[in-house]
């Protein structure tokens, strides 16, 4: 089922109007799990690090055996071509995939030449600036790379996600803050994750657990840009505890104020509306 509305899908060579069948059953990707994706938005006229979204995409394809079909300039270009469909106001999320349709004699392992691509371009609404979201402690961990394949925007990691989400919010929670294998704070269930204490910013280092993404990068060279001290360091979960502030960073809303953590309560800070302003700035007037 779809999550937005006004769907278009590049596929074989055009573009088509819908949610269109790509997949076949016996692909390998439908019953064996070798499916990447990348997310970019398009909002207010601007698709900010549209390049580097797609250029990820080709990096996860290669990370679980594909071999990508279409260039970064290439994408970029098939993209803006599609979003030109669209209203001018319109918000939307721009999902290129890749998935592997044989496996080898064994089945197990993709075959590098057999691999699909397509591009969903999905009318989505940007989050209510006011939303807010709180956290709380799961059981289950952010997987290394000797047992999953975290060097990828892949599909087969998502169930784990999943399993963090539909357990936090059984608890009234609306998102999970999650631990590494040492049980260290990685990121949340669905995006990156940021502290402020005493002015300065806080995140967790990127140590090969979770993909330190590309919009957590351009809110870290934002602040240090303005003048912020940010951190990318070991954290635990009480230096979140004990945090003035923290917010998410992810490509579907950018910047998600956190007001609280299990027992623990935050304001909508400074820092957190500083790093919306700033982001929302700098893509403007990439335009």
């Amino acid at each position: 089922m779809a999550t937005g509305i006004n769907i278009r899908t590049w596929f074989e060579g055009a573009w088509h109007d819908g949610d269109l069948p790509i997949m076949r059953a016996a692909d390998h990707g439908a019953w064996l799990g070798s499916t990447v994706f990348d997310g970019a938005r398009w909002v207010d006229g601007v698709a900010p690090d549209l390049e580097a979204h797609c250029a990820r995409v080709n990096r996860s394809a290669e990370a679980l055996m594909l071999r990508p079909t279409c260039s970064t300039g290439d994408m970029v270009d098939l993209v803006m071509e599609g979003l030109a469909a669209y209203p001018a106001d319109a918000a939307v999320y721009i999902r290129p995939m890749y998935w592997a349709t044989e496996g080898d004699a064994s089945a197990i392992v993709p075959r590098a030449e057999g691999t699909a691509f397509c591009i969903c371009l999905e009318q989505i609404a940007m989050p209510d600036p006011d939303a807010s979201v709180t956290l709380g402690r799961t059981q289950f961990r952010r997987p290394v790379l000797e047992s999953s394949v975290v060097n990828a925007k892949a599909g087969c990691l998502y169930p784990n996600n999943a399993r963090m989400l539909r357990e936090v919010r059984s608890r009234g929670f609306g998102n999970a803050l999650v631990a590494d294998a040492l049980g260290n704070v990685a990121e949340s269930a669905t995006a990156n994750v940021f502290m402020a204490k005493a002015g300065e910013v806080f995140t967790p280092i990127a140590n090969g657990t979770f993909l330190a993404g590309i919009t957590r990068a351009r809110h870290i060279a934002n602040l240090r840009a303005d003048g912020v001290r940010v951190h990318e360091t070991v954290l635990g979960f009480a230096d979140f505890e004990a945090a003035d502030e923290v917010f998410l960073s992810g490509n579907m809303a950018k910047v998600t104020p956190v007001t609280g953590f299990e027992g623990v309560s935050y304001p909508v800070g400074p820092i957190t509306l500083r790093a919306r302003a700033l982001y929302w700035d700098w893509a403007r007037a990439a335009r």
